[in-house]
């Protein structure tokens, strides 16, 4: 069979005119607000317009656009001069989105789709999401290809080492026995976790085999802790808080690791880095350090490389 892969995530923002597109293809999602189309036109329509404005802002300051789609598009290359297989990205919100991906693919006579999420954990929001979307997309283009679906890595002894090699780098000039380490994985509403999404689990399983490598790798620190950022609206939220975790301090010395993230997006580079890091300064920490994602790193791109042809 002929095949290709498609890197699967949300996207973000190409340039300011754009976000509004990212927000209301988000919350015009039902994986990401399930319920009611017609509630669901309402509520995100007021979340959209509530949100446009502090999100053009801050993705100005990030110089007018997110760096994921460039990155993934970097990362997408790596893998196929490994693979040798067509590598694409698709978007969930944003382009480049699934249908071009798509499009080329039934064009070129690909008949196999390796579909690799760039969520190491399952979620409904996030992977069934972007599932939902290639499935729609395939019916609209009459395309019976058939997919693939690399399962959930948040436990995969070779990514492991590279989130340990990734905090590790971020520890460098430092002794890291003196710092707290803050896993930080995006939120979720307990009502969606409640409804059986495993994502906690994985979480949870993820920051559990992580330590036992960091301990094989000697790296040491005070505390390590799990934390929930990017929540939104009043409704409960997995807990605990980042923010609220800052602002209670048991170490003035802390670095924080993006947990759920593969590719650097404003939750990171923003909110980890700007938002959050002016947190910790008003309060007076000593040391308040932000480790990168795998982005297109070699070790990251021959992982994918990996996980493909182990499809075989």
């Amino acid at each position: 069979m002929k095949r290709g892969v498609l890197l699967l995530n949300m996207g973000g923002p190409n340039n300011l005119d754009e976000v509004e597109l990212f927000l209301r293809n988000m919350f015009a999602d039902p994986r990401i607000l399930p319920m009611a189309a017609w509630l669901r036109r309402i509520i995100g329509g007021r979340i959209v317009k509530k949100r446009r404005e502090e999100a053009r802002e801050n993705y100005r300051e990030l110089g007018g656009k997110s760096p994921l789609t460039d990155l993934t598009w970097s990362l997408a290359q790596k893998v196929e001069e490994r693979s040798g297989l067509p590598v694409r990205p698709a978007m969930r919100y944003v382009p480049p989105f699934a249908s071009t991906a798509l499009k080329e693919f039934r064009a070129e006579g690909i008949d196999e789709i390796i579909l690799f999420p760039m969520y190491p954990h399952y979620s409904t929001t996030t992977t069934l999401s972007s599932l939902d979307d290639i499935r729609a997309q395939c019916e609209v283009l009459n395309y019976r290809p058939r997919l693939r679906v690399v399962d959930p890595y948040y436990d995969d002894y070779d990514y492991l080492k590279i989130q340990a090699a990734l905090i590790a780098e971020a520890m460098e000039g430092a002794e890291s026995r003196d710092y707290d380490l803050i896993l930080s994985a995006h939120g979720l509403p307990m009502s969606i976790i409640h409804s059986g999404d495993p994502y906690e689990k994985h979480v949870e399983a993820n920051v559990s085999a992580l330590k036992i490598v960091l301990r094989e790798a000697g790296i040491v620190f005070k505390n390590i802790k799990l934390a929930y950022q990017s929540k939104v609206g009043s409704a409960a939220w997995l807990e605990p808080n980042l923010a609220d975790l800052i602002r209670r301090p048991e170490n003035l010395k802390v670095l924080i690791f993006p947990l759920a993230f593969t590719v650097d997006n404003s939750e990171t580079l923003f909110e980890l880095e700007k938002e959050h890091r002016l947190i910790a300064e008003k309060i007076g920490y000593e040391e308040y350090r932000v480790a990168r994602c795998p982005n297109d790193r070699e070790e990251f791109a021959d992982y994918i490389g990996a996980k493909i042809a182990s499809l075989d």
